[in-house]
């Protein structure tokens, strides 16, 4: 069990520190003895995935669901939501398969609080995203069903209550992935919901290899696409569909990822939306409440040979520290996950073959990817979900493997990654059949550990222990001048020669939603020179000579 310390000082009335002592000097440049370990059933976390297979091949069995790590009591720690799904024709459970919510003990363990709380959603589940978007300092939750979704407001009190009727977005279209952002920067969060294909359950086509007997899922392109819905905060605990308005209508996509950030650091938030087998798409915010679809233009909207690929999970990071986010993509098996360099105006340049990452996930199929600094050597580095969509793979007489290794990239510091899972732990050895990631720093000890959703199956709770023998800082950031949970607020961190950046984030990677405080890894210095807080409406927080190793509580001042 880790070692968690729960003290707390309060510095100029909006900075709370909470120290946590670091295990050792952090080495030079090495991560040798890092170690992921699985720690899922010590840790309480007894929920298992139900897909509702029957042999019948319904296509949303494929996609999985994901999780979310968030705070939702205000308690200083990351609890976690998982999305399930729900019995299908010809599927007969023991017990309906139902969404579960788990609370952070503070000690290394979790009780499930579904029942309590009031989010054992029962639909056919797949994403979830998390804001407070009625600004009542309360952390809400939204998810994404084939079917009707939920929007569960926090009452603050341990529970939760449904009000997507009341508030407009049930969204009745086959959903994915869901985000919060404020679009339009007048202080509410709006929600941006991926749909996917249109899909009936009754008219189920038989594909295959029809001559055999031997039934396979089918592929996306048997199926007409979805456009996607933005809708927009109207501050009143409701929200309008401006989809077209906005610009975002569009019926080719067939989304799976999206990822809100500011590429062009303009101090507007873009859209970026990964599709499964046709182009995905890029939406740049003209800052007057219109976006404009830029993928092929910019060059994130095809492979670099040209052709539309299977986007399955997306991410925006920044793995060269130059200050402006880069993007990355997972796809289908034997396409390669693609990684665009932002070439810092206003284009991006394909870096999947000089990373050299190209001929290590062409073989596997991803689904969720982020960036994380999981050594705190102040340099993201990149984690993949994967496995395959078949578990009749032989059958079928296709290569590869149903459950898959997730990759664990290691940033080299000079445009290169070196796949490292192989030696940080039996925990990223393991082949399961991986759909959603989300993480968080859940024991409070200076690193970032991670729960990787799988299909049909248990979920993995892999802690990181060893992350924490480099420094680190990290920052929860409050709103006050708008949603408390300050999602889309950019911070800079300087530490000697170093500098990062990262945005706060609502539903990133695949189908789920990371915690909300920021983590940076700083190597071997023992205080950050300079923050820089950007908040949404654009007004600039600086903070000066920081210590490492503890949280910042920061808060926005107040336009009053």
């Amino acid at each position: 069990m880790k070692r968690r310390n729960n003290s707390i000082n309060i510095w100029m009335l909006v900075l709370v520190a909470v120290f946590v002592p670091n295990a050792t000097t952090s080495p030079a440049a090495s991560d040798t003895g890092i170690q992921f370990v699985d720690v899922t059933q010590e840790a309480g976390i007894h929920w298992k995935h139900t897909d509702g297979r029957s042999g019948r091949k319904y296509f949303m069995e494929t996609l999985g669901s994901g999780a979310a790590f968030f705070d939702y009591d205000a308690d200083g720690d990351a609890d976690l939501y998982f999305v399930d799904g729900a019995p299908l024709p010809g599927y007969v459970p023991e017990e309906i398969p139902t969404n579960r919510l788990y609370r952070n003990n503070g000690a290394g363990t979790f009780t499930d609080v579904t029942k309590i709380a009031g989010v054992g959603d029962t639909g056919y589940g797949h994403g979830c995203a998390v804001g407070d978007y009625n600004s009542d300092g309360h952390l809400d939750l939204y998810v994404t069903n084939y079917g009707t979704n939920r929007l569960y407001r926090n009452n603050g009190d341990g529970t939760f209550t449904d009000v997507a009727e009341t508030a407009g977005v049930t969204e009745p279209r086959w959903s994915t992935s869901c985000a919060f952002a404020d679009y339009d920067r007048d202080g509410n969060l709006d929600l941006y919901v991926v749909n996917y294909i249109v899909f009936d359950i009754a008219e189920n086509p038989w594909c295959g290899l029809k001559e055999k007997g031997i039934r396979a899922y089918c592929e996306p392109d048997n199926f007409p696409a979805q456009s996607d819905t933005l809708y927009r905060n109207n501050g009143d605990g409701t929200f309008t569909d401006v989809t077209k308005s906005a610009g975002i209508y569009n019926t080719t996509g067939k989304g799976l990822g999206v990822v809100w950030g500011d590429y062009d650091n303009d101090g507007a938030l873009d859209i970026y939306v990964a599709n499964d087998s046709t182009e995905n798409l890029f939406y740049r915010n003209n800052g007057d409440g219109t976006f404009e679809e830029i993928g092929f233009m910019v060059g994130v909207a095809l492979s670099e040979d040209g052709a539309p690929e299977n986007g399955m999970g997306t991410a925006f990071g920044d793995w060269n520290n130059d200050g402006w986010f880069d993007l990355t993509v997972t796809n289908y098996a034997d396409q390669t996950n693609t990684l665009y360099r932002n070439d810092a105006d206003g284009f991006f340049t394909d870096a999947t073959t000089t990373t050299k990452t190209a001929q290590i996930t062409y073989p596997y199929l991803g689904w969720a990817t982020a960036f994380i600094d999981y050594d705190n050597d102040g340099y993201q580095d990149l984690f993949v979900a994967n496995g395959h969509l078949h578990e009749n793979l032989a059958e079928l007489g296709q290569e590869g493997t149903y459950g898959q290794r997730n990759l664990l990239f290691k940033n080299n510091w000079d445009g290169t990654f070196t796949e490292a899972s192989e030696a940080l732990g039996a925990g990223m050895k393991l082949e399961d059949v991986s759909r959603g990631a989300t993480f968080a720093d859940y024991d409070l000890d200076g690193d970032l550990d991670i729960v990787i959703t799988n299909s049909n199956a248990s979920p993995r709770l892999l802690r990181n222990n060893g992350g924490n023998r480099k420094n680190w800082l990290q920052i929860r950031l409050i709103g006050t001048n708008g949603a408390t949970d300050a999602i889309g607020t950019r911070v800079k961190i300087t530490t000697g020669e170093l500098t990062q950046v990262r945005e706060v984030r609502s539903g990133d990677g695949y189908l789920s939603q990371r915690d909300l405080t920021l983590h940076f890894g700083i190597g071997d210095y023992e205080h950050v020179g300079g923050i820089t807080i950007r908040w949404q409406n654009g007004v600039e927080q600086l903070v000066s000579d920081v210590a490492a190793n503890q949280i910042l509580f920061l808060e926005e001042k107040r336009n009053d």
